[in-house]
């Protein structure tokens, strides 16, 4: 029994390295952003460069997943233009704030789209292909980071040209939390960002529809509940491999329930424009505490989709990590408001 248990040992184990051999040889590559997180499945590891990190069990993406840069405007590799408040001693100006060097939104898409659009003209070149690009719309771990206006349009463009699927996570930002959209994918289809010739507003015949989408977290309003949504083309070619899908909690009618009463209050009691409406708020109290307040360096995002950023220095982007934790604990101890940093 030994010997014989010894034995498929080893043919497990050369099944593995079978299988590990195909894996690198496979020729589909996913695109996903670097800081993204989508998951702790082994499977949604591989795409979350996040978590490679934070961690120390994984190091990085595997060869068939290509991290690109991160579309932050603030902090990244191509910073947009911004106003800061005059320092004592700064040459003077007649609006008392000085300009930052930097780009234009449009000019900042570009160039980060550029790097989505050149992978996958490097990837077919070399006769292989892309399946899917990985996104969230708005990227929560990341540091509530939205991409620049047509950077979204730009990068699924390039993505179908190479014959790859366009993968919309929405588990942190779907069901309204922008305020301007029920999708965070939606959020750049109010304008074309430059790439057309006209000023009218995106049609719904342009505008961005993702092919999967993936949902959680707000669905069930705290009971456990997710869902994929796609086309029926999608859906099919899945069943066709003929690997049926189930687990033990799926289709739970308690949950679904719970999911139905969600969307029924969501609009009943018009929770997206309540977000719009609040989030707006909240950002005129921040900008007016930024004008006072030197170590706030920037306010982003959308709706109740939004982050502060706190530096030690407007010019260097230094971060004010201690004084970040300061407030987090002032905001538990006083205020009983729970954060993370």
């Amino acid at each position: 029994a030994r010997a014989h248990s010894m034995q498929q040992l080893k043919q497990s184990s050369l099944n593995s390295d079978d299988y590990s051999q195909k894996k690198e040889k496979r020729k589909d590559y996913i695109i996903t952003i670097d800081h993204a997180y989508h998951g702790h499945t082994l499977a949604t590891l591989d795409v979350s460069p996040y978590k490679h990190r934070q961690g120390k069990e994984i190091e990085d993406c595997p060869s068939y997943v290509r991290k690109l840069p991160c579309p932050d405007v603030y902090r990244g590799m191509h910073s947009i233009e911004r106003i800061t408040q005059q320092k004592p001693g700064d040459k003077e100006s007649s609006s008392g704030k000085k300009q930052q060097h930097g780009i234009s939104e449009i000019e900042a898409a570009k160039i980060y789209a550029s790097y989505v659009e050149l992978e996958c003209e490097e990837i077919t070149s070399e006769g292989q292909s892309v399946s899917a690009f990985l996104m969230e719309g708005g990227m929560s771990v990341a540091g509530v980071i939205l991409p620049p206006k047509s950077y979204l349009r730009r990068c699924v463009d390039a993505v179908r040209k190479a014959g790859g699927l366009y993968i919309a996570d929405e588990v942190q930002t779907g069901f309204g939390r922008l305020g301007t959209c029920m999708w965070a994918f939606q959020y750049s289809n109010d304008d074309d960002g430059g790439i057309g010739n006209n000023d009218s507003p995106t049609t719904v015949d342009d505008a961005i529809i993702p092919d999967i989408v993936t949902v959680g977290k707000p669905f069930g309003n705290g009971m456990p509940l997710a869902a994929v949504i796609t086309t029926p083309r999608i859906a099919s070619a899945f069943e066709s491999l003929g690997v049926e899908y189930f687990n033990t909690f799926a289709g739970s009618p308690v949950c679904c329930a719970a999911g139905l009463s969600m969307l029924h209050v969501l609009s009943k009691e018009r929770l997206q424009e309540n977000a719009s409406n609040v989030g707006n708020y909240l950002l005129d109290l921040f900008r007016d505490a930024q004008s006072r307040n030197e170590m706030i360096g920037d306010i982003r995002g959308s709706g109740l989709f939004l982050g502060v950023e706190l530096v030690r220095d407007r010019q260097t982007l230094e971060p004010a990590t201690e004084e970040t934790s300061f407030v987090c604990s002032v905001l538990k101890d006083k205020y009983k408001v729970l954060t993370s940093v």
